[in-house]
């Protein structure tokens, strides 16, 4: 067994397999950037070296820099967790050439598997459904457009060496084709370095599902189970989970079957995933195969008590599968749902800056037997950067079944305090109290048909806003009991605190009076009581217990005088007034935001790639503007009507922050 490995990589990943090395006894040797010195993974690991400047191209790109710390440390092992440089062939055959190991396949089946046109031939060759396409390299959007054209929309582009959603268009007419060959192709170059795309049919109705597998190198190969990941946004994977709610036996076990033979067909070893679309009456066919770990491994692992970093590395060192097919079963359900710094409610943008406050919910078994598990790479005070992916943490639910897992998830994203930077959250919750969800109507459009209009926050209903206001009723009744006891008061003539308020919630007055009991309140609201039962003590900013016989985690916040209160992923402003000053602040005049109409506004903090128009040229509805990068996506923005331009304000090559002016029209 090794005594020393390096980690090529950086985050959530890294903090991951430095775990399970720490308690399989082996050394572990971080790596990072400018932007990552003060990273979770490099205080974790045993020693640290830096390896370049934050843009990944200039540091956890270069294979060079890994190999040069491997050897000044004496790792003799490298995992690349996934990402930068774990599917490139070139890495695994220069880290052979230095006598260092690389925890994962070898050469030939990441070359074999890694470029997504040659691995359906070989999938093809082995016996492997597959989809209808092209799969010879596209030159340029006209032939892209007479090839759509061949197959029959609606089509997918796709970066050959693409991954992680990057390089990916689906096209429904030959205008669409055009757009995306170009996006697909810069995307591509810009993240990989290879800017070849294929063209295939895009299958509607698809479920995406996943198979695990692990392999050594000594002949022996299994399949996992399956994984559901067809809850994506942009082709990005938001909410994975093991079992599928889809598949029955025979299908589990034909598309394992079906992927260990694609393995063993590469002499395949390690842990890898063999990506299938699956139509409504579960034809399955193959996307690719990942030659590396996926970012929604746990679910897999929940569900087999497998770990499956620790297995890696056994493989690697030349050890024999401690198991066969007939030892894999599946115990229990497991959700993942992947935790971004972006604005749902602005076109789910990156977001980035500082974690202010980073409380994760508490991992272990609860008392209702679930599990909760919390995979992450940030901690409070450290920063979300812009260089690379925006993720801040894997929230991990297990349970008996699938209802009880999904409720797990929904209690721990209430729990779940992040502040200083934006973070998808509430739409996460959102997903989980979703029918189509619970029933497991999955298909990879679900989001886009959920939120035809994208999101727009979630409002409490009538009665969960009941409880939020009794809630914020009770807590301002102790803040001002609190400030009742300052010292100085004249005897006789002490402050006394009030029992009757009104609470106030969009510009609605409810009124409220509170009995204080031993173990909570009783808060009276329209005529109707509200038993409150749960500690809490003043700037405490996660309140748990009860509300009329309902169990709640709320997330407590001040916004100057008024209260934030976030249940269910929806937020409620409430402002705890006196009788006579919530008669005055019905007479307060409501203040609009600026007319921002005639300005094109960046909508993400990025780089300006390119602005199309020039100052006095009429433009059309539809027609594009600009384009901004962010976070390696390029973003093309377009007119919303016809106009003409007045001024620009940014010139290519700017750095954007939010909202900042590009474009003014007359």
């Amino acid at each position: 067994m090794f005594k020393k490995i390096l980690i090529a990589n950086r985050g959530e990943i890294a903090c991951r397999v430095i775990k399970t090395a720490r308690r399989m006894g082996i050394k572990t040797v971080a790596v990072y950037s400018d932007a990552d010195a003060g990273a979770l993974h490099v205080e974790m690991a045993d020693e640290a070296v830096h390896i370049g400047p934050a843009p990944s191209a200039q540091s956890y790109l270069l294979a060079d820099k890994i190999i040069e710390a491997c050897q000044k440390t004496g790792a003799e092992a490298v995992h690349p967790g996934y990402g930068f440089l774990s599917e490139k062939a070139a890495f695994c055959e220069a880290l052979k050439a230095a006598g260092i190991t690389f925890i994962g396949p070898d050469v030939h089946a990441i070359g074999a598997m890694g470029d997504k046109i040659e691995s359906k031939k070989l999938a093809k060759a082995a016996g492997v459904s597959t989809v209808p396409g092209y799969l010879g390299v596209i030159k340029d959007d006209e032939e892209a457009i007479r090839i759509a054209r061949e197959i029959g929309f609606p089509v997918m582009i796709k970066a050959s060496a693409g991954g992680g959603g990057k390089g990916m268009r689906v096209a429904w007419n030959e205008g669409e084709v055009a757009d995306g060959f170009r996006s697909a192709t810069n995307e591509a170059r810009s993240s990989f370095a290879d800017d070849r795309v294929f063209i295939e049919k895009y299958i509607t109705e698809p479920r995406h599902i996943e198979i695990q597998l692990l392999a050594d190198s000594h002949g022996n190969a299994v399949y996992l189970n399956e994984r559901e990941c067809s809850i994506q946004r942009r082709h990005q994977k938001v909410i994975e989970e093991a079992p599928s709610p889809f598949l029955d036996e025979a299908t589990r076990r034909a598309m394992g079957e079906q992927s260990v033979a694609l393995a063993k067909a590469v002499q395949y070893r390690s842990a890898g995933t063999v990506e299938f679309i699956v139509d409504k009456d579960r034809n399955f066919y193959f996307l690719e195969m990942n030659t590396r770990l996926q970012v929604e491994h746990p679910v897999t692992e929940m569900i087999t008590g497998l770990d499956l970093v620790e297995l890696m590395i056994r493989v690697a060192a030349g050890e024999k599968l401690p198991l066969t097919q007939a030892d894999i079963g599946i115990h229990g359900w497991s959700l993942e749902a992947r935790v971004y710094a972006e604005e749902p409610t602005r076109g789910f943008l990156p977001s980035t800056g500082r974690v202010t406050r980073y409380r994760p919910p508490v991992e272990g078994k609860r008392d209702d037997g679930a599990i909760v598990r919390v995979d992450t790479g940030v901690y409070e005070g450290g920063e979300i950067s812009m260089y690379y992916d925006p993720m801040i943490a894997k929230l991990i639910t297990w349970a008996p079944t699938r209802d009880a897992a999904t409720d797990a998830m929904s209690d721990a994203l209430d729990g779940f305090q992040i502040r200083g930077v934006g973070h998808n959250i509430s739409f996460l919750a959102s997903l989980m109290q979703k029918q189509r969800f619970r029933d497991g109507r999955l298909t990879t459009n679900f989001i886009a048909e959920e939120y035809p209009d994208g999101f727009h926050g979630l409002t409490p209903d009538e009665g969960a806003r009941d409880r939020l206001l009794a809630l914020a009723t009770l807590f301002q009744q102790r803040v001002a009991a609190r400030d009742g006891m300052v010292s100085g008061q004249v005897p006789a003539h002490g402050r006394r605190t009030a029992r009757d308020w009104v609470a106030r919630a969009d510009r609605t007055n409810h009124p409220a009076h509170v009995t204080l009991t031993d173990d909570g309140a009783t808060v009276t609201l329209g005529g109707r009581d509200l038993t409150v039962i749960g500690p809490w003590e003043i700037g405490q900013s996660l309140w748990q217990g009860s509300i009329d016989g309902v169990a709640m985690s709320v997330q407590v916040d001040r916004k100057g005088l008024s209260w934030v209160l976030t249940h269910g992923g929806a937020a409620l402003v409430v402002d705890v007034l006196t009788a006579r000053a919530a008669e005055l602040a019905d007479l307060m005049p409501v203040k609009l935001p600026p007319d921002m109409s005639k300005y094109l506004l960046s909508p993400m903090p990025g780089l300006l790639v390119s602005v199309a128009v020039k100052e006095g040229e009429a433009v059309k509805a539809g027609q594009e503007l600009a384009v901004v990068e962010a976070m390696k996506m390029e973003n093309i923005l377009r007119a919303e009507a016809d106009g003409t331009v007045k001024k620009i304000h940014a010139a290519k090559g700017a750095s954007l922050s939010v909202d900042e002016k590009i474009i003014e029209f007359d």
